[in-house]
């Protein structure tokens, strides 16, 4: 894991600024990208955040079906299911 040397104050309502240098190494863009957060253990870990195909995990390609992400070989592979 890359070290930054930043340490941030958490604010009253539970809130922390991700340091402009995090942010570009993640092309992250503000208002525009959404961060998952989870757990690894006792550490908090902070991921970009990029929508997956629910029945293979692929992020390229992906459209959207009722809410759900769908890549396009799995929309093929279900069309054939069709005829």
């Amino acid at each position: 894991m890359k070290m930054t040397g930043s340490v941030r104050q958490i604010d009253k309502l539970g809130r922390l600024v991700l340091p402009s240098d995090i942010r570009k190494a993640l092309n992250i863009a503000d208002g525009v990208d959404s961060v998952e957060i989870f757990l690894d253990g006792d550490n908090v870990v902070l991921k970009k955040y990029g929508h997956v195909c629910v029945f293979c995990g692929n992020n390229e390609d992906i459209s959207f079906f009722k809410g759900h992400a769908v890549c396009n070989n799995c929309l093929t592979e279900l069309h054939s299911f069709e005829n």
